[in-house]
């Protein structure tokens, strides 16, 4: 049953939307874009922030970018100075910490591991996230760090991963990384886009309106956010990771990969959750 705040912002955006699309389009995108608050409220997520931070203790703390785009990344360097570089990127909600695990085992494996903090997320700067200012994160690591040898996204990071990999913004540097990586992440961005209109309840003229706002937000249209043909075109190898059972992230969204290329693998994880 939906929350008594998601009943009264469906009142709000279906009042407004029939008003006028427009308006609605914009705060929708506020909402849409606006990122969780930093610090875990739940028990049980400040006791996984704690574990990640004390298993990260050793990786080195860095701000990178420019005034008013500052983001965090933290370095788990390798005595190898020829050891592969990997780049990991979490998603929404998330942070570096969180990912603790996945770097340790990249670092164990040999490699020299990047955890960034997306805007709006752990010690980066802000209160919001598109996929465009996840691509510029990117960049920005990527000028001081890369290029990758592989790089690794969760969910969102995912997603923004294959964007920025595939050259989806046209003024951001592509990222480059001969191996990629998502983890329970959305192919299709247009179904992103359609959950969030469901949840929140928009009007169709309001969710056209979203649309083509971020569209112009970004720069790009949402079709060239679609992992499917960025993979396709770059032909790098691509491990897809999901669980069947993905709450947050349907599996149809890793099945649109399936039997497309050679150069594509799957795992299900299945049990493993989002």
């Amino acid at each position: 049953m939906p929350s008594f705040a998601i009943k009264v912002t469906r009142f709000g955006f279906s009042a407004l939307g029939r008003v006028s699309p427009e308006l609605a389009s914009r705060a929708a995108l506020a909402l849409f874009c606006r990122t969780p608050a930093k610090r875990p409220r739940k028990v049980k997520e400040k006791a996984a922030l704690a574990e990640g931070a004390r298993k990260l203790a050793q990786a080195e703390k860095l701000k990178l970018g420019r005034k008013g785009f500052r983001v965090g990344v933290q370095r788990i360097g390798s005595p190898n100075c020829q050891a592969p570089r990997v780049l990991v990127v979490h998603g929404w909600g998330s942070r570096a910490e969180y990912l603790a695990d996945l770097a340790m085992g990249l670092r164990e494996a040999g490699a020299e591991v990047y955890v960034l903090d997306l805007p709006g997320h752990g010690r980066s700067h802000g209160r919001r996230l598109d996929m465009r200012m996840a691509a510029e994160a990117m960049a920005i690591v990527q000028e001081r760090f890369g290029p990758f040898d592989a790089a690794v996204g969760h969910s969102f990071g995912g997603a923004a991963l294959m964007a920025a990999a595939g050259g989806s913004f046209p003024d951001i540097p592509v990222v480059t990384a001969n191996r990629l990586a998502v983890i329970g992440s959305p192919s299709r961005i247009e179904d992103v886009f359609t959950g969030f209109v469901r949840m929140v309840g928009l009007t169709p003229a309001t969710g056209r309106a979203l649309v083509v706002r971020t569209e112009r937000r970004v720069g790009c249209p949402v079709q060239a956010l679609d992992g499917v043909p960025i993979a396709l075109r770059l032909r790098k190898p691509l491990l897809v990771v999901h669980a069947e059972d993905d709450k947050e992230v349907s599996a149809d969204q890793a099945r649109r990969y399936l039997g497309l290329a050679d150069h594509i693998r799957h795992h299900w994880a299945n049990g493993q959750g989002h």
